[in-house]
């Protein structure tokens, strides 16, 4: 192709990807709404008194979870957990850890902004990942807590 000249097979793919998502909309929405609120519950349950939601329980995005873990730092739970894919928004350099300045500027304490994780949830996830990345998450986070007790002995 020179310069200039139209690209008229990605314009139709384009197209095309376009029909697809708008077709599919409605149910991929309910479908990582169901996941994403599997996802949380389950953390909840595996860490009880230990897990609290970032954001509005309803008004937020069907693909995504953000929440807090008391006692650990997001950044290493993600670290120690390399299975998963996460993000805790912060911007870690070295060994300076910062929590993400969306959440405190939410008016998050610093050390529950510390503590977060955001997780996605795409058009391929299935119920039996989101099982299985809840169980390696809350096993890192238990691993992390049961060190720091003994460490406080």
């Amino acid at each position: 192709m020179r310069a200039g000249t139209e690209n008229v097979a990605g314009i139709v793919a384009l197209g095309t990807a376009c029909e697809i998502a708008e077709r599919s909309l409605p149910t991929e929405r309910y479908r990582l709404t169901g996941l994403r609120d599997q996802l949380s519950q389950r953390l909840a349950e595996m860490l009880p008194g230990k897990v609290v939601l970032n954001g509005h329980p309803i008004e937020r995005l069907p693909n995504t979870v953000n929440v807090s873990i008391e006692g650990v730092v997001g950044a290493e739970v993600l670290d120690a957990t390399p299975e998963i894919a996460g993000a805790t928004g912060s911007a870690c350099h070295a060994e300076n850890v910062e929590p993400s300045a969306v959440l405190l500027a939410m008016g998050m304490e610093r050390s529950r902004a510390l503590g977060a994780l955001r997780l996605t949830l795409g058009r391929w996830s299935t119920s039996k990942e989101v099982e299985q990345a809840s169980c390696l998450l809350a096993q890192t986070v238990q691993k992390m807590l049961s060190a720091a007790s003994l460490g406080k002995r």
